[in-house]
């Protein structure tokens, strides 16, 4: 088992998130996940930094804790050769410390460079080519593609990695899960759904699962459930919704009506470490090995000092009820 820190892009500048993950490095968490987003989910987040540049500071600042993004749009607002060529960077400065988070994407970041969000059918179609463009450059040497949607013309990677970065591939629905055994190294998912396991697996996947726990501490249930109420309110409305909407506007409106019950419902909050074990323990059950903490709490040093003293241990000996 694999315990990571969500570093929270949206809610945090640049150089908070590096003194962040600084500090999970030193409170033995194993990896740190980092969103690739433009916008924010929500406008009082406030924040969306660069991804690449945040995780290149972090590279030089710590010594063991791996990278992943979560996720990486590789179709629209990035070509895949130009992330594939940033993978390959990442990875050689973070010394093999560096997995590839990958998936179709958002409309809430993708339609920023002016192109129109395609229907989940087509995002299925162009990631499955640009993952295939991603692997045949990282083969290196110079390399042509023509695809239906993504092409290259005699492109190449110059700066390889001996070790290639892992693919984790995110999937929401069985055609992604697929996709995820055929091209990537791994799944990533944001619910307990061991429906995605299976398939998975089915299609011959091997092989971590990555998932993130939904989690908001504080010194108490209210104030824990109350932050979460007001920055991360977004993440009940299930992956439909979230890939849809087109500004933080829309999915403001969108969880109005949401209340503190919901919020208490979908995250494990307050200072109870009993209360984390059993949210993480759905994720466990579904058969997933690598379980991000994604805390929407309003103390993240409160949080990761918790994580340390409380919850460490445990979380590692958790083991599937199936």
């Amino acid at each position: 088992m694999q315990i990571g820190y969500k570093l929270a892009s949206e809610a945090f500048g640049p150089r908070e998130l590096i003194r962040q993950a600084i500090r999970a490095e030193a409170a033995g968490f194993d990896f740190v996940e980092m969103s690739d987003h433009y916008h924010p989910w929500l406008d009082n987040q406030g924040h969306s930094p660069f991804t690449w540049t945040v995780f290149g500071a972090i590279a030089e600042r710590t010594d063991r804790i791996d990278l992943v993004t979560g996720v990486t749009c590789p179709i629209l607002r990035y070509h895949p050769a130009i992330v594939a060529q940033a993978a390959a960077t990442l990875a050689l400065v973070s010394d093999g410390r560096f997995r590839f988070g990958v998936g179709s994407g958002e409309r809430l970041n993708e339609h920023v460079v002016g192109r129109e969000f395609p229907p989940v059918d087509i995002r299925h179609r162009m990631f499955r080519e640009a993952l295939e463009i991603i692997r045949l450059l990282w083969q290196g040497g110079y390399r042509t593609y023509r695809g239906e949607y993504l092409s290259i013309s005699d492109a190449r990677i110059f700066d390889l990695p001996e070790r290639l970065p892992d693919i984790i591939v995110a999937a929401g629905g069985p055609e992604a899960a697929r996709i995820a055994a055929e091209l990537g190294d791994g799944l990533f998912a944001t619910e307990p759904n061991p429906q995605l396991v299976d398939t998975y697996r089915g299609a011959g996947g091997r092989g971590g699962g990555y998932a993130e726990v939904g989690v908001a501490w504080a010194p108490d249930e209210q104030s824990a459930a109350d932050a979460a109420l007001d920055t991360s309110r977004w993440a009940l409305t299930g992956w439909k919704v979230m890939s849809e909407l087109p500004n933080p506007a829309n999915f403001a409106a969108a969880t109005g009506t949401v209340r503190r019950e919901d919020i208490l419902d979908q995250f494990a909050c307050g200072p109870d470490p009993k209360r984390y074990l059993e949210a993480a323990q759905q994720y466990v059950d579904a058969g997933f090995d690598h379980l991000v903490m994604q805390n929407a709490g309003p103390d993240p040093d409160g949080f990761i000092d918790f994580y340390r003293s409380e919850l460490d241990g445990p979380l590692r000996e958790l083991t599937p009820a199936r």
